[in-house]
């Protein structure tokens, strides 16, 4: 079967073909520091545009291109994105890069996943500045076989495709315009973030001064026993857990008796 040629904005896509008896999983690999809309809306413009199944988010560990710089403690960006996707049931968070000792590499993180699922063909999404290094990645020759990568950027932001073009796709999400970086800085400043990520993330932020101030505290890890994060689960299997109202603020020690994650788990919630 050829491909499909899909076209979405300014952009046109070649859309790999669905493979009999497999699902089609998406990746979405960063930092999150915070998560922000922009992030929610390229996954979900990716998701519908190669018909994914469900989209996995995966916060980095330790960021190898960012050891110079501060980074947000892995668990408080682990549970802001926990609470971004959680009204979304095509989204899952994973703790694969957050468990995993030493600095996060893409390539680990699509055979971690690989292993986890080994019927799905992966998607890995990530912004197209960072598509455009990714020849210079960690064993960048294995991952094309690893995955089929789509870069998002913003409208008429000019960027080639790398070599390897045929396991590439680029398309133009709108809301890319936000950027984390901004985020912590209105932050800092005591500058409003409100509608440039959900208003969760923006009542977590404020709970824990995130971007305030140095000594901010740290959460214990979710997804053991009390510090489970309400209304979220890793084992698919588990049963379901109350959710919390919509404008309660989870807390990492919020509630008893939740599942506990299983080690290796690919998700911190089933699929509703």
């Amino acid at each position: 079967m050829n491909p499909q040629l899909e076209t979405s904005g300014h952009t046109t896509l070649t859309v790999p073909p669905r493979r009999p008896g497999r699902t089609r999983l998406g990746v979405m690999g960063g930092t999150f520091d915070p998560i922000h809309h922009g992030h929610l809306v390229a996954a979900s413009e990716v998701a519908a545009v190669f018909d994914l199944d469900e989209v996995v988010f995966v916060p980095t560990g330790t960021p190898w291109q960012k050891a110079d710089q501060r980074v947000t403690e892995a668990e408080h960006r682990y549970l802001m994105t926990v609470i971004a996707t959680a009204s979304n049931p095509r989204f899952t968070v994973s703790r694969v890069d957050i468990d995993r000792p030493g600095p996060t590499y893409t390539v680990d993180t699509l055979r971690d996943l690989h292993q986890l699922r080994p019927n799905a063909d992966l998607f890995f999404i990530t912004g197209a500045d960072a598509m455009a290094q990714i020849l210079s990645w960690k064993d960048a020759a294995q991952m094309w076989d690893l995955a089929y990568f789509v870069g998002v950027t913003r409208p008429g932001h000019e960027l080639a495709a790398p070599e390897r073009a045929a396991g590439v796709g680029l398309l133009e999400v709108p809301a890319m315009a936000i950027s984390s970086t901004d985020v912590r800085r209105r932050s800092a400043d005591g500058k409003p973030v409100w509608y440039l990520v959900p208003d969760g993330v923006v009542q977590y932020i404020n709970k824990y001064e995130l971007y305030h101030r140095e000594d901010v505290t740290v959460p214990e890890r979710a997804g053991q026993g009390p510090d489970e994060l309400p209304g979220c689960r890793a084992d698919p299997a588990a049963r379901p857990v109350e959710s919390q109202p919509n404008d309660a603020v989870p807390t990492p020690a919020g509630r008893t008796g939740a599942p506990e994650a299983p080690e290796g788990s690919i998700s911190s919630r089933s699929q509703h």
